[in-house]
Formats: C-alpha cells, structure tokens, sequence
C-alpha cells in the first residue's frame, strides 16, 4: 500500500488531472438524468444540484472535524515524544 501511495505522490499532476476529468464527466452524465419527475424544485431546475449538495456536505463535515480535532481532541503531534514536566508528575 505505501508503494502505491509513493507512486501516486510522485505522478501528483497526472492524478490531479485524472481527477478532474473523472469531475468533468461525473458533472456531464448529471446533465443527462430526467428531471421532469422531481420532487422539488430546486432538483428539477438547479443544473448539478446533488454534485453541489454533496460538496458543501463534505465541506460542512471535513470543517466540524477540523474545529473539533483543533478545539482539545486531537493530540499535539510531540505527545510521544516530549518528556514529562514537573508539574505533570506532581
């Protein structure tokens, strides 16, 4: 698995372009799905409702798990590390 990800890392420009073609295509075939039945009407007449829709929730999830991560979950990356302070051991 660490090779694969190795390879990927060093043919970054190759994965970001595959990326946004596969983006391109995702977003075209949108285009092509019957709307006439929707029901509401933001579905039948915002082109890529659901590609947009998805993106602000994955935005709306990564930035709640980065604000919770920052707010005191997440561990300082020298916890391991560091050595214990006196006020710790007391």
């Amino acid at each position: 698995m660490i090779a694969i990800i190795k390879s990927l890392q060093a043919r970054l420009k190759t994965v970001v372009m595959i990326c946004w073609v596969l983006l391109a295509v995702i977003a075209s075939a949108s285009l092509l799905v019957d709307t006439h039945h929707a029901h509401s009407w933001v579905v039948q007449h915002v082109p890529f409702f659901w590609s947009l829709f998805g993106f602000a929730a994955a935005s709306v999830i990564i930035g709640a798990a980065r604000w919770f991560g920052r707010s005191g979950i997440q561990a300082p990356t020298d916890f391991y590390t560091r050595t214990p302070s006196s006020e710790e051991e007391a």
